[in-house]
């Protein structure tokens, strides 16, 4: 498995990539409301992303037919943003977006909620984050990739959910998808070791209940748990550093430069 190391200069162009998927993220957040379709938000952020010289990585992806994934609910990964698509109060979902900049890739997501949203559901929204947030901890040099998934893993079962293991994290930054794959559930001190100059992704999917899921045989994309419950996604573009991690498409501030 070849794991790319990035030069200085393709670093400093992810970071700005991924700075810029960050800010997506924050100036599509008020328009997530009771009412509005899952196209309009599309349509915002293809519109946001545009006018700031950049190009939706998803649109056309091996078909893919819109500027960002939307899933909501029980849509696990990669729900189609459609005008049929209505937000009702209750709703929870998942915005992921992957900007292109100058070339190079960011690529982060998270959820949000609309109205009302049921306590079960925000406890799954917060053991999910801070699945992610374990997983960061996990970023330093000389570590082995499989302690992500270890970590995450432990802690998301300790909760009572489960972590779906049919997607994964990866690298990325020069690609929209490199080596390596980085799992969300893995054996303890297993995988490749982590090096600085590495990029990639840490985006665990956690279920309410059984870890599967089903792709929608109509259009090949939107994967939904296979028991229809509930299911949420965080995710982040990490930097290996000298000495711990950079997460570059934190805008909020949430995690410092180790």
């Amino acid at each position: 498995m070849d794991i790319l190391i990035k030069t200085a200069e393709q670093i400093d162009g992810i970071r700005k990539s991924s700075q810029l998927a960050g800010e997506t993220l924050r100036y599509i957040e008020p328009f997530i409301k009771e009412g509005v379709s899952t196209e309009y938000l599309d349509s915002m952020i293809h519109q946001y992303m545009v006018e700031r010289g950049a190009i939706p990585a998803t649109l056309n992806y091996n078909g893919f037919p819109k500027s960002c994934c939307i899933s909501l609910n029980e849509v696990v990964c990669h729900g189609i943003p459609s005008a049929k698509t209505i937000l009702k109060n209750g709703d929870i979902l998942n915005v992921d977006v992957t900007t292109i900049l100058d070339g190079y890739f960011g690529d982060t997501s998270k959820m949000f909620t609309v109205g009302d949203v049921t306590e079960e559901a925000l406890k799954l929204i917060r053991v999910t984050k801070q699945c992610l947030n374990l997983g960061i901890q996990q970023v330093f040099p000389g570590n082995y990739f499989g302690n992500i998934g270890y970590f995450i893993n432990r802690y998301a079962t300790s909760q009572g959910f489960s972590v779906v293991y049919e997607f994964c994290g990866h690298g990325v930054g020069v690609e929209f998808h490199e080596e390596p794959q980085v799992d969300h559930a893995a054996r303890k001190n297993s995988g490749p070791k982590m090096k600085p100059g590495m990029i990639f992704t840490i985006e665990p999917m956690i279920n309410e209940g059984k870890p599967r899921v089903k792709v929608d045989q109509h259009d090949g994309w939107t994967a939904r748990t296979v028991d229809d419950k509930l299911s949420a996604q965080f995710e982040h573009t990490l930097l290996v550093t000298e000495t711990g991690v950079e997460v570059l498409t934190d805008v909020f501030g949430e995690h410092p430069v180790s």
